[in-house]
């Protein structure tokens, strides 16, 4: 199920199993432009042709394997702004973790009277950023045990 960032609900089995099936076909296509027929159920219905880019063919790819694994998505505008609350929630932090972030100039936002605002754009980088420095942190942890001899 697609929704607003508030009111995320999750596909049940049989949108899952959906899903599942039609990810599945669609994925040796996920890297190209589709022009896609689309025809109501029924007989006497119109079919309607419509073109796909293929960044829109990678994206509904990417929503039907979240959904078949039951997992509930949702789109979001890079331009948008969301509140503290939504960066949290996705970045999977606390409310109070985030707002630690923006006063530590780790992460920029802009004040709408008393509320901040961060921008999607901008939460994007930083997860990215951050998961880097994971990965190093990871990669070097691994290095040393390897070194050590510690059997990792």
């Amino acid at each position: 199920m697609v929704a607003a960032l508030n009111k995320v609900v999750p596909p049940n089995e049989r949108e899952s199993a959906t899903a599942k099936e039609s990810s599945r076909k669609l994925s040796p296509f996920s890297r190209k432009s589709l022009r896609v027929t689309i025809a109501e159920p029924g007989a006497g219905r119109g079919k309607v042709d419509v073109e796909l880019p293929a960044p829109a063919v990678a994206a509904l790819v990417q929503i039907l394997t979240e959904m078949a694994a039951g997992n509930a998505v949702t789109l979001i505008p890079v331009h948008a702004e969301l509140t503290t609350q939504e960066a949290a929630s996705l970045l999977n932090v606390s409310r109070p973790y985030l707002v630690k972030l923006i006063e530590q100039k780790k992460l920029p936002c802009r004040k709408v009277n008393t509320h901040r605002r961060i921008a999607v754009r901008d939460l994007l980088d930083y997860k990215r950023r951050s998961d880097a420095a994971r990965q190093k942190a990871l990669a070097e942890l691994a290095d040393d045990a390897q070194e050590h001899g510690l059997g990792y």
